[in-house]
C-alpha cells in the first residue's frame, strides 16, 4: 500500500509541475493561448500535488502576488500533513 501511494504522490506532484509550468508559460504568452483556471490548480493541489505545486509557483515566480496561493496552499500543505501524521500514528486506517 505505501508503494501505490509513494507513486501516487509522484505522479500528482509531476502533474502539479506541469499544470503550473505550462500556465506560466500560457500567461506570458497573451490572450491567444486558453489559461488553466484557478479552480484547476487548487484542486491538484488538494489532490496531493500542494507541495511540488508550492515549490514550483515559488521557483518560476507564478502567482506569488495571489494570496489565494500564497496563504492556501501551504494550509493545504499543512492540512494534508496533519492528516498524514494522523494515519501514521492509527496506523493507516485512514
Amino acid at each position: 500500500m505505501k508503494f501505490y501511494f509513494l507513486v501516487y504522490i509522484v505522479i500528482i506532484s509531476l502533474l502539479a509541475i506541469i499544470v503550473t509550468a505550462s500556465d506560466k508559460y500560457k500567461a506570458t504568452k497573451g490572450k491567444r493561448y486558453k489559461r488553466t483556471p484557478e479552480s484547476s490548480l487548487l484542486s491538484i493541489a488538494f489532490l496531493g500535488g500542494s507541495v511540488a505545486m508550492f515549490l514550483t509557483m515559488l521557483f518560476i515566480r507564478h502567482k506569488t502576488r495571489k494570496p489565494k496561493f500564497m496563504v492556501g496552499l501551504p494550509i493545504i500543505i499543512a492540512v494534508q500533513i496533519g492528516l498524514l501524521l494522523l494515519s501514521i500514528k492509527t496506523g493507516g486506517a485512514l
